[in-house]
């Protein structure tokens, strides 16, 4: 009880601001712009819905994967669509992990494990907007302890989304100051850098990836949970962004592209881990994706050291693309293969591989930080 009076201060303090904040446009979201770019947010999930910037011919797209209005989004919260999961992201082996030797049971959402925190996590919460301006916008979030099943503690959670000229730059910060608790985040954008208007394909096949630092990988199980063994990624393999950029799917051929993101589920393409080998204060380019028809790159910069890459095996082509989206190539809707999610996170798992020494548990006076830039240009 004597952490309910901060509580209910941060819950009124809250409401205060959110009273002096502008009201979203007639689609419910907020648009923030900056030289070369223009971006659509919503509280629902934090999420990002559209994002603009012009390709190589001075065309704008809108490259994220999304819905044409924010009320669409809560009808399919289980995507993720471009939101900020938590308070805990990925898979959580066998839906259970420990706490000063306390055995915490989590959501089977995920076959036998967790995936995203469950079917409650802030993928599925409206937040509160509580700062706009013309290119920056404030979301925060407070999480009662157990309000997902076996996450302890209030959590309180913010994420700020800023745009400059032709950058979109993410900075999130949780914290648990009742009980120790895991957190770890991730934006969860869907990419389509075609914005479906290729007329060859509405695929992101011929999208080029490049990971210079991410030599190894966590090993996955046939259920993509992590075996705690981290290998090396031989050059040429399947999973070999690091050596050269490559096409998403250059390995379409190779006999490990059945299963390579899941065995378990005959999943194909990718939905797995690289890890990032090098310090969070280099500042160096973690990722870039490309498209050779829009010569639309994105840079992303991290001080995570993990990226998880999803191909998007599980869209099955009933989700719609939206107005600002689409061509000849496209039936209108969002197919198994036509988008890529780049999560940057920590090792997912963590807390169930101390071998690793992750930092995933936060307690009483530890704050948890999170910083992402995405940097855009194009390319002939």
């Amino acid at each position: 009880m004597k952490y309910l009076p901060s509580l209910l201060v941060a819950l009124s303090t809250l409401g205060a601001v959110s009273a002096t904040i502008p009201p979203p446009g007639p689609d419910g979201k907020y648009t923030l712009t900056a030289p070369g770019i223009r971006a659509k947010f919503i509280p629902f999930a934090a999420a990002i819905t559209n994002l603009f910037v012009k390709d190589k011919n001075g065309v704008e797209r809108d490259i994220v994967i999304g819905y044409d209005t924010a009320a669409e989004y809560p009808l399919d919260a289980g995507s993720h669509n471009g939101a900020v999961p938590g308070r805990y992201v990925n898979r959580i082996g066998n839906a259970q992990y420990p706490i000063d030797g306390v055995i915490y049971h989590t959501e089977k959402n995920d076959g036998n494990n967790t995936l995203h925190t469950g079917t409650n996590g802030w993928g599925f919460r409206h937040w509160n907007v509580t700062a706009v301006s013309s290119n920056s916008i404030t979301f925060t979030i407070i999480d009662p302890g157990l309000s997902s099943l076996g996450m302890p503690g209030t959590v309180y959670g913010k994420v700020t989304y800023t745009l400059s000229a032709y950058k979109w730059s993410v900075k999130m910060e949780a914290t648990s100051p009742e009980k120790k608790s895991p957190i770890m985040l991730t934006q969860h954008t869907y990419w389509n850098l075609d914005a479906f208007a290729n007329p060859e394909t509405d695929r992101i096949w011929n999208h080029t990836y490049h990971l210079p630092f991410s030599v190894r990988h966590l090993e996955p199980d046939p259920n993509m949970v992590p075996t705690g063994n981290l290998p090396y990624i031989p050059k040429g393999d399947i999973n070999d962004f690091w050596s050269k950029p490559k096409q998403l799917g250059a390995s379409m051929n190779d006999p490990k592209w059945v299963g390579n993101c899941g065995t378990g589920s005959g999943c194909q393409g990718y939905n797995n881990l690289w890890i990032v080998d090098k310090s969070k204060y280099d500042n160096r380019v973690a990722a870039t994706l490309a498209s050779s028809f829009t010569g639309i790159k994105v840079d992303i910069r991290t001080d995570q050291q993990g990226l998880q890459l999803y191909s998007c095996y599980w869209s099955g082509g009933n989700a719609p693309i939206k107005s600002t989206q689409g061509g000849p190539a496209s039936n209108g809707f969002v197919n198994s293969g036509g988008c890529a999610a780049i999560e940057a996170s920590d090792w997912n798992d963590g807390i169930n591989n101390p071998q690793w020494g992750r930092k995933q548990i936060y307690g009483p006076g530890e704050t948890y930080t999170w910083n992402t830039d995405y940097t855009f240009g194009t390319f002939t």
